[in-house]
């Protein structure tokens, strides 16, 4: 699929979702049925009506939208896969697992992100025949991605954003600095 193809089809449908976000919380029967519908899958702080908070799901819209748009492919690919397996394997382990503190949340969720994103790095780089420059890559945007969903209250941005955005950057930066690191942005 295109750039502009996906655009196409992700931007309204964020529009939709902020725009429901923001109805949820300013209208109070929208609200109520919203809640009826979805509220078993709200966090506490989604719920909250004393200031606009916009959801997990806004976010990822939001985050998909801008790592479409201004990453090359095979980085947005990357960026947004490890964003859903690894941000999930995170909480997952962190919070059944979690038992020794490291930065802002436990290292047994640090490392499932970080385990897990080697392992979506790896199943990318073998569809895609990828060289072993890829691999390295990613691995280190894989590092800043694990640092940035751990940090990302202290950082006060939703993970959803950060994760991307931080693996995105490195993994741009990295192609563009590394000999041979360009033909990876011509991927897709």
């Amino acid at each position: 699929m295109s750039k502009e193809h996906a655009l196409v089809i992700l931007i309204p449908l964020t529009i939709a979702f902020v725009v429901a976000d923001i109805l949820i919380h300013r209208s109070v029967a929208v609200r109520q049925y919203a809640l009826q519908i979805v509220g078993p899958l709200l966090r506490p702080h989604e719920r909250r009506q004393d200031r606009l908070l916009l959801n997990g799901a806004s976010y990822v819209l939001i985050s998909a939208c801008i790592t479409v748009a201004i990453f090359p492919k095979l980085i947005g690919v990357t960026a947004f896969a490890i964003l859903i397996i690894s941000d999930i394997s995170a909480a997952i382990i962190g919070r059944r697992y979690g038992a020794h503190r490291f930065l802002d949340k436990s290292l047994e969720g640090t490392l499932a992100f970080l385990v897990s994103a080697l392992i979506v790095i790896s199943v990318i780089g073998s569809l895609y025949h990828l060289p072993e420059l890829y691999f390295g890559i990613a691995s280190c945007g894989a590092i800043v991605g694990a640092l940035a969903e751990n940090l990302s209250i202290r950082l006060k941005l939703d993970d959803n954003v950060s994760i991307p955005m931080s693996i995105g950057v490195v993994m741009w930066v990295l192609a563009l600095l590394i000999p041979g690191g360009e033909l990876l942005l011509q991927v897709g």
